[in-house]
This record gives C-alpha cells, sequence and structure tokens, in this order.
C-alpha cells in the first residue's frame, strides 16, 4: 500500500502492509484501545509498519497527541491476536484498533499525558460517530484477551473518557472486605458471577467453580472497570461494580 486518504481528518497516514479484508463483509462496530508496550514511540511505530512482524494497527496516538493511522478502516488490521468477545473469535475482523504509547507494565508503566489521553478522546469520538459504535463497545485489548494482554491497564483513565462520551462506564463500587469470591469455591454464587461476566462479554466458561480461567477474568474486569484493587478476587466492590455496569446497558 502506497497510501490512503486518512478517515480521521487530524490524522497523519503512514501505511503499514500488515492488514487484509474483514471477513464475512463484517463491518467495525467496536473499538479495542491498547498500549505500545515498547521502549520508544518510534520503535512501536515501525514494528506496527513492518512486514516482518505481522501486526499492525489502525491507529498510533503519540505521548503529544500526534496521530498516525496506518491502516484503513475498512481493513482488518492485526492489532488483536486471539481472544473473543459477546461470543466472537475474530476481533481484528470486527473492531477498530487504536495503539496508544505508553512503555507498559515491563518498562515502568507512566501515566497517559493528559495531551494523549485528549487526543484518543477525540478520534474515539470521531470514529465511534462516524461507525455508530456504542459505548459497551469501547474495549480494551485486556477484556477480550484476559490474561494474555492486560493494555491499556489499570492506568489508563477510562472514567475521563467516559466523561466526554466515550464508553461504558459507572462509578467503581468502593472496596469493602466481604462477599468474597475467591479460586477454589464453588456454588451458585460464582456460577451468577460467571454468567454475569459473560452477559456482559467476556470470554467465560459458567462450570460454578472459582477456577483459574475465572480468576483471570475477574482480574480483566477489574483492570478495565475497578482499577483500584486488581487481585482476581470477586469481592463485594467488583460484584456490586458488575452488576450496576449490566444494569445500567442500554435496553
Amino acid at each position: 500500500m502506497t497510501g490512503f486518504p486518512p478517515d480521521y481528518a487530524d490524522a497523519t497516514v503512514r501505511p503499514s502492509p500488515n492488514f487484509g479484508e474483514r471477513r464475512g463483509g463484517i463491518r467495525p462496530d467496536a473499538l479495542i484501545l491498547h498500549y505500545t508496550g515498547m521502549e520508544s514511540a518510534q520503535a512501536a511505530e515501525d514494528w506496527l509498519c513492518n512486514p516482518l512482524s505481522e501486526v499492525s494497527s489502525h491507529y498510533l496516538v503519540h505521548e503529544d497527541g500526534r496521530v498516525v493511522q496506518m491502516v484503513p478502516e475498512t481493513a482488518r488490521a492485526w492489532h488483536a491476536g486471539k481472544g473473543s468477545w459477546k461470543g466472537v473469535s475474530d476481533v481484528n475482523s470486527f473492531s477498530i484498533g487504536i495503539e496508544i504509547v505508553n512503555p507498559g507494565h515491563s518498562l515502568g508503566y507512566p501515566d497517559f499525558p493528559t495531551c494523549q489521553i485528549d487526543a484518543v478522546i477525540a478520534l474515539c469520538r470521531d470514529i465511534c460517530r462516524r461507525c455508530t459504535i456504542l459505548p459497551q463497545r469501547v474495549l480494551a485489548h485486556s477484556d477480550t484477551a484476559p490474561g494474555r494482554k492486560v493494555d491499556p491497564g489499570e492506568k489508563f483513565p477510562w472514567d475521563i473518557l467516559a466523561a466526554a462520551g466515550v464508553g461504558h462506564h459507572v462509578e467503581p463500587v468502593p472496596i469493602a472486605e466481604r462477599g468474597v469470591l475467591a479460586a477454589g469455591m464453588q456454588g451458585e454464587a460464582v456460577e451468577e458471577l460467571q454468567g454475569k461476566l459473560a452477559f456482559y462479554g467476556y470470554g467465560i466458561e459458567i462450570t460454578g467453580s472459582f477456577d483459574a480461567a475465572t480468576e483471570t477474568v475477574v482480574a480483566a474486569f477489574q483492570r478495565h472497570f475497578r482499577p483500584a484493587r486488581v487481585d482476581g478476587i470477586a469481592d463485594f466492590s467488583t460484584r456490586e461494580t458488575l452488576a450496576r455496569l449490566i444494569a445500567s446497558l442500554p435496553e
């Protein structure tokens, strides 16, 4: 690909060769937010455009707010990898991917600069308007690939995005040491928790047993929606925050 007009007016274009057609004629109806997880912004941008990497994203947002588009929104970028949401496993076909420059957990995980978040908000609002993406379909990479991915992580300000009209959010219920469901527990309460996580969209098997997979999904939920403590333990705060999220979904 030698070039294409940007879908987002404020983006500059640097084409990546790493893309394909969306399978089954699917139109994108979700946004997946990532962090780059590399030492520098330039290294991340170069990697996403390197044919040897076999990875890409539709957009990259730099720390200073610059937006680079690498793949047209009509095409299937290779940003999400193995995962699922709402029972659909080809995340790349139903989503638009946004990489946000941040070195990530293994390299210090700094806060996201305000100007970068402002740029992410403006980009997301424009995409959601043009593609009719619902708030509950603005997701973290860690939502679609629990355990395998943790980005953009617990420092990402989902509350600020939601206040600007991007994403689904409720105020997390304060942490309270009661109503705990944890590894090894079994029964109807665990089954109910798993059912609610699956209803919201997470890929989780409803077994009634709080196994390692359930702990991983609970941690992914916490990382996005109850970031004050990410421990994979479904305490009252986690369970009630999940219940309030579901109750606030549009009918």
